[in-house]
């Protein structure tokens, strides 16, 4: 299976997806935080896709990316529990409680902001993905798909996620919209 291919044929329970582009730019090494600054590109593949595929996009300010960890090794693969990060002052929660990257499929999704559209680039601040990642899928962002009533997450959260998007392109950087 070559990287970014997924089958969707094969073995029970085997899918098969094939990227429809990669992320080109941006952070070259994974880390856990400041992800908010980052700027990249995710250039579809050009054998799949032409310009038509991103025309609309520009009326978004935001997308929904799913990915694929490519650079997680499988034998790295978390199927129960762990500390998120290893963090021993932090409880033991399953694979589905957190969203750690060693996780079956290897499977992220991100949202960030959408900067511009060119050919078949797409800019994009805030995406949490490094230099070369598949990306398996690209939606808009529509509030009416986000939680409806009231979200609820363990303290141990807020504070995993304190600095993740520090680095926020903020009010007369160009990028906030």
């Amino acid at each position: 299976m070559a990287d970014g291919e997924i089958h969707e044929h094969g073995a029970e329970g085997e899918v098969v997806c094939r990227a429809v582009g990669r992320v080109v730019g941006g952070r070259a090494e994974v880390a856990d935080d400041h992800w908010g600054g980052e700027s990249a590109v995710i250039r579809l593949d050009a054998e799949q896709f032409g310009p038509e595929a991103l025309f609309g996009l520009m009326d978004f300010s935001h997308l929904e990316v799913v990915y694929h960890f490519d650079r997680v090794a499988p034998e790295k693969v978390e199927s129960g529990a762990r500390r998120p990060r290893g963090n021993p002052d932090w409880p033991l929660v399953g694979i589905f409680a957190q969203r750690g990257k060693n996780r079956p499929n290897r499977l992220g999704v991100s949202r960030c902001r959408v900067v511009k559209v060119e050919g078949l680039d797409v800019h994009v601040t805030g995406l949490d993905a490094v230099d070369g990642t598949p990306v398996l899928d690209i939606k808009p962002y529509m509030a009416e798909f986000g939680p409806r009533g009231e979200t609820v997450q363990p303290e141990w959260s807020t504070e995993l996620m304190r600095d993740y998007y520090v680095g926020e392109p903020g009010p007369g950087s160009g990028l906030d919209g």
